[in-house]
């Protein structure tokens, strides 16, 4: 599949057009390895090394349009990899932190960045079960690493007000996607009424609060590459 057929068949998927044009505007093959360039534009995960693959772009365009991105959103992602979800996160927000396991392919992330000319995403390598509360809040988090029955504490806290959170979930409930909805604050499930995605589940998590998010003053607009623990 070339370019273009990938991104039809994304439209019959996502409905969301600033979305879409996200997709159509990070060029896919910067980010997967050069042996792989030839099928960058599959709809299908790509291995990148480090036992970890490029997510499958309807799986990265659902998650997105899931998250309901602001201009001015300050979010998180997790389980960066390639840095490709990262980079059409960037084009609708404000900042992206991406948090990556793997030094190297952090390393290799912040590269693919900076030659897709994006600026607003910084790279940091570390746990990413972990957030990074320096940073926090977030007004979305996306998790593109597995979840095993539930999401990380860490991250639900470090949601803004009005924040969201969606993350690939592994349950007994087998394909569907799970949205949560805090009533009084408090994260509770409720059903989807959404077609299954693949194998994992996908949850979606929100603070839905009619309070404005309180976001930090000023911050650096750079892909940047930090070396974390």
């Amino acid at each position: 599949m070339d370019r273009d057929g990938l991104l039809r068949s994304l439209a019959t998927r996502v409905r969301d057009e600033r979305v879409l044009d996200a997709m159509a505007a990070v060029p896919r093959e910067l980010f997967v390895m050069p042996t792989m360039a030839a099928a960058a534009y599959e709809d299908a995960p790509l291995r990148i090394g480090h036992g970890q693959t490029i997510s499958q772009p309807t799986i990265v365009a659902r998650m997105i349009e899931l998250l309901e991105l602001r201009p001015t959103d300050r979010v998180l992602d997790v389980g960066t990899g390639s840095g490709f979800h990262a980079a059409v996160l960037s084009r609708l927000c404000g900042h992206v932190w991406g948090v990556e396991l793997e030094q190297q392919l952090a390393m290799r992330a912040s590269r693919a960045l900076t030659q897709a000319d994006i600026d607003n995403v910084t790279v940091v390598a570390g746990d990413g079960s972990l957030g990074l509360p320096q940073h926090a809040p977030f007004d979305a988090i996306n998790v593109a690493a597995t979840a095993h029955g539930e999401v990380p504490p860490a991250l639900e806290q470090q949601l803004a007000l009005g924040g969201r959170l969606v993350a690939p979930i592994v349950d007994d409930d087998g394909e569907r996607l799970v949205p949560r909805t805090p009533p009084r604050g408090r994260l509770r499930a409720r059903p989807a009424g959404v077609r299954p995605l693949r194998a994992n589940a996908l949850m979606l998590i929100c603070r839905d609060i009619s309070r404005a998010c309180i976001r930090p003053p000023g911050y650096a607009q750079s892909s940047t590459w930090v070396g974390g623990p």
